[in-house]
């Protein structure tokens, strides 16, 4: 092979793994969220977006020992890991639902977070985003003999 095939082969493949590399460096991760602390909020919401990459749900509420209400802003992972981990669906909250949420907050002190838990004040039913909880009850172990 001639030196200057050699040279745009070996180009073409350098890019195309460069290309490749491109999605993974693109997810950034959740060390915005302060997850050794949990902050509690009790509203109304406001909006859900099911939109990928993230679920995002807006809550007009207060914190404990607050009286000035505040839109909060809750991040989760994508509608599809929701909805394969359990009980989530599109319709599970939705826009005037009274909510009391448990979150981890974002670390610059913005009003917003991880949400851990949502739970519908009217009916009672609660929701997580923590999907690994979530499969643990299907991923029992069966005793060895």
């Amino acid at each position: 092979m001639k030196p200057v095939i050699k040279k745009i082969v070996s180009l073409c493949a350098c890019l195309a793994l460069a290309a490749a590399a491109l999605p993974a460096a693109a997810h950034h991760s959740t060390t915005m969220f302060d997850h050794s602390q949990s902050v509690s909020i009790s509203g109304v919401v406001k909006e859900v977006q099911w939109t990928n990459p993230h679920v995002a749900i807006f809550v007009y509420g207060t914190t404990k020992g607050s009286t000035e209400p505040t839109l909060w802003l809750l991040e989760m992972t994508s509608p599809g890991n929701l909805v394969r981990a359990g009980g989530w669906s599109r319709n599970a909250v939705k826009p005037g639902d009274k909510v009391t949420v448990d979150l981890s907050p974002l670390r610059d002190g913005r009003k917003g977070g991880a949400l851990k838990k949502i739970t519908l004040v009217d009916t009672g039913q609660f929701y997580t985003a923590d999907i690994r909880a979530q499969e643990r009850a299907n991923l029992e172990e069966t005793p060895a003999k």
